[in-house]
């Protein structure tokens, strides 16, 4: 069979790709995707575009460590991703069964 090696590196990964799963329900769309990462980095291309050359490395990242504390320090940076509530609730009940 053509895919047996593709099947192989499968099997010996299915268990870090699925390691997801062992969150909250509720987590597992936001776990799986690096949308936020994507919106950053989107934002940062933005702003590099608008000033087209830089004249050295350190300018550029001048730019980006700007807009990143922008990012930080505002409505937006203090947005929370993921409820950490739920996280704690089954933690603890992965205790209470251990105990039990």
């Amino acid at each position: 069979m053509k895919l047996s090696k593709a099947a192989g590196i499968v099997r010996e990964g299915i268990e870090e790709t699925l390691s997801y799963m062992a969150f909250p329900r509720e987590h597992w769309t936001k776990i799986r995707t690096n949308n936020m990462l994507e919106r950053i980095m989107r934002e940062i291309r933005r702003r590099t575009r608008v000033v087209g050359n830089f004249p050295d490395g350190r300018s550029a990242l001048m730019l980006v460590a700007a807009r990143l504390r922008h990012i930080a320090g505002t409505k937006w940076g203090t947005r929370q991703y993921l409820d950490m509530e739920r996280l704690r609730k089954q933690e603890l009940e992965e205790v209470s069964v251990k105990t039990a």
